[in-house]
């Protein structure tokens, strides 16, 4: 498909640089694909959208804290980083670090917590590939695992306009807020260097009214990357290369799956998926991943677009995406393109907020 067909006009007022509060409190557009017809309410209201025989699946990925603020020496100059993703050198990550050229193979960036402080946690810098450093990260004194040095000296990984709107206030950034918000409630599974944004809407209380009326759950974990949020920059969406993320289904998840599959044919249940990146995890799964009942771990870098047939998402709860975004053609594919474009020609229309800390969608 060509790439315009998935570009938009967006008023930038309409991007949300705040959570709502409480987070079911957001706007939550319905999208009935059999009816073609667009309804609105909010996402509190999902216990009595759904049904009774409806299954949810969400990511239980957790976000690490994988913003790193670099402390300025005589050598170095204060800057920041993001890691992006483990590298084939042994126990090295690739990493983004602004004024890139500034620094030099062998030099050691000293970390600072979000309240300055010095934990003895660095990077060393190996090498420059033509996006990114690779870099080695060493422990202080009180030594530790990855997870465990970035709870310590790392900050939570906001998208950058979303601290740039802070900063323009004059808002002081309150990172243990930042953690909490940026999180989805069931978050259990350490990876991640962005939210799976369509989960952050819900609450403990909500998922107890969902769980009253009948409706289970499930989780899958796939630890999302920088590279889904990417605009695609070339014409042709066949020529987009992928981003690769890590993910894992256990032995329980795909028993369920299994249990769920002859109903699902029978349209007497649904599997309600939450964000598109459990759509990613369960369509990338092997064929014969389900009746083998085996937990399930690699990666993926599958793309998803008009034509797509899916075999385990029945109804997508999304967030609104960013225009001419892989994101989005997942979205076309399973409402269709013409319906999609006519619901975020709505969404603009009726206000709806957009992106990460934005409002969803329910297309069933």
């Amino acid at each position: 498909m060509r790439t315009e067909e998935l570009d938009y006009p967006l008023d930038p007022a309409l991007i949300a640089t705040a959570p709502a509060t409480p987070r079911d409190e957001a706007r939550l557009m319905v999208l009935d694909r059999q009816r073609r017809a667009i309804e609105h309410h909010r996402v509190r209201d999902l216990p009595r959208l759904l049904l009774p025989t409806d299954h949810l699946v969400v990511n239980e990925t957790s976000v690490l804290r994988a913003r790193l603020v670099f402390e300025a020496t005589t050598t170095t100059p204060r800057t920041e980083g993001l890691l992006l993703e483990p590298s084939a050198h042994q126990g090295a990550w690739r990493l983004l670090v602004r004024q890139a050229k500034r620094f030099k193979s062998g030099q050691r960036l000293a970390l600072r917590d979000p309240h300055g402080v010095d934990h003895g946690d660095s990077v060393e810098l190996l090498q420059r590939d033509e996006e990114a450093w690779i870099g080695l990260i060493h422990a202080g004194n009180a030594g530790g695992d990855l997870t465990t040095i970035l709870e310590r000296s790392g900050h939570t990984p906001l998208p950058p306009y979303i601290l740039k709107a802070r900063k323009d206030r004059g808002q002081e950034v309150d990172d243990d807020l930042d953690r909490a918000e940026y999180e989805t409630v069931y978050a259990t599974q350490k990876g991640s260097i962005a939210a799976p944004t369509a989960g952050l809407h819900f609450t403990a209380e909500l998922l107890n009214e969902l769980q009253a009326r009948g409706i289970s759950r499930t989780a899958v974990t796939l630890h999302v990357g920088a590279g889904t949020f990417k605009p695609v920059e070339v014409d042709d969406l066949r020529h987009h290369t992928m981003h690769r993320e890590s993910y894992a289904v256990s032995r329980e998840a795909l028993q369920t799956l299994a249990t769920l599959a002859e109903p699902r044919q029978h349209g007497s249940a649904r599997t309600v998926v939450v964000g598109t990146t459990t759509v990613r995890a369960l369509e990338s799964l092997p064929l014969d991943a389900v009746t083998r009942g085996e937990s399930f771990e690699g990666s993926t870098d599958i793309l998803i677009s008009p034509g797509f047939s899916f075999r385990f998402t029945d109804v997508l709860l999304t967030n609104f995406h960013l225009p001419r975004s892989t994101l989005l053609a997942l979205v076309g594919a399973f409402a269709g393109m013409e319906f999609m474009h006519e619901a975020y020609r709505s969404a603009r229309r009726e206000k709806y907020r957009f992106y990460s800390y934005g409002d969803a969608m329910l297309i069933v």
